[in-house]
């Protein structure tokens, strides 16, 4: 009696690697329960027609055709373990064929919120600059050192975007006391009104907010939609914090802000990563700059395996995937977020 073929599954993470995202153990389970071949992500196609057959499963978002997804009758789900949906794959194919596309970003969502609280934090009590100054033996002493310093406790808060992200940093921010308003077009009011936040337009969260938090993914909707309009409306002396994609900012504008003193910003992301030794973003006063390394924490990217090994489990019983989030047929097409090519 023949054994019954283990279900196949595409290995093309990158830039992720399955060491990078399975620990020792995560790693054995996967290969003890499942047949992985490891796959150049630009060269789905040329595998063949035996691997493509069997593939179950896909680990990564490589560019897949019309024609590859014809030679993939047992497809049952991708991975995107970049966790950024890009216009690769014709979308409309899968969802006909009740494949699902999922991805894990939602293990980056309290590392992000995190982060972006101490930036805050920090440009709010300005520990960055005393700190040098410290060094440096230009110290001040007790109020001497808080001139402009301010508390984020009892204050205003905005959070542009309403996802997994935003979501983390409204728990964190529980703590704090502070009226916290929210915009997110793509959510109905009451969803954010039973996660305890004021629903609100751009404009007021930019006007009322003593800080503005920056989660929100790019789309073909909002490519540079904060600009010198946006940044004239908020109150003078306000934090902007950047953490999503530079792409939603008009990054001229927001460094513009910042050197006329109008604001104070700081971001994870920027226009070009990695940045020009020379961009001006480096030197300028009351910006506080973070190398797109708010996520990237080993804990995170291990949490990535286990979640896709648990909705592999769910599947291989006939269950939907449960732990990553599914791409929606609606929103999948309009999503813009460049991909990362560092962890």
């Amino acid at each position: 009696m023949s054994e019954t073929p283990k279900p196949l599954v595409i290995s093309a993470p990158a830039p992720r690697t399955l060491d990078l995202i399975f620990g020792p153990e995560a790693r054995r389970l996967l290969h003890d329960r499942y047949d992985v071949r490891e796959a150049d992500p630009l060269r789905i196609d040329g595998l063949g027609d035996d691997v493509l057959a069997r593939a179950r499963y896909i680990i990564g978002q490589p560019p897949l055709s019309r024609e590859t997804l014809d030679r993939m009758g047992a497809l049952a789900c991708i991975f995107n373990v970049e966790t950024n949906l890009v216009d690769n794959m014709p979308y409309e194919v899968l969802f006909q064929r009740g494949i699902h596309v999922v991805t894990t970003g939602a293990v980056f969502a309290e590392p992000v919120a995190e982060l972006g609280l101490a930036l805050a934090l920090a440009l709010a009590r300005g520990v960055v600059d005393a700190d040098l100054a410290f060094r440096e033996g230009r110290e001040l002493w007790g109020g001497a050192g808080n001139r402009g310093a301010r508390l984020l406790s009892g204050g205003e808060i905005g959070i542009i975007g309403f996802g997994d992200l935003g979501r983390a940093f409204n728990r964190l921010l529980s703590g704090f006391r502070a009226r916290i308003r929210v915009f997110d077009p793509w959510l109905p009011p009451s969803l954010l009104a039973e996660a305890g936040v004021l629903p609100a337009s751009l404009d007021e969260v930019l006007a009322q907010s003593d800080a503005v938090f920056v989660v929100a993914a790019v789309t073909t909707e909002n490519r540079g939609f904060l600009g010198r309009e946006a940044f004239a409306k908020m109150r003078p002396g306000a934090l902007f914090v950047l953490l999503s994609r530079a792409d939603v900012v008009d990054f001229e504008a927001l460094m513009e802000a910042v050197r006329e003193g109008r604001i104070l910003a700081a971001s994870d992301v920027f226009p070009e990563e990695p940045l020009a030794p020379d961009h001006p973003v480096r030197r300028l006063p009351g910006f506080l700059r973070s190398a797109h390394r708010a996520g990237a924490l080993d804990t995170a990217f291990k949490k990535m395996g286990d979640m896709v090994l648990e909705d592999m489990d769910l599947m291989d019983r006939g269950l939907p995937p449960m732990r990553c989030k599914r791409a929606e047929r609606e929103t999948v097409s309009r999503m813009r977020s460049r991909p990362v090519t560092t962890n």
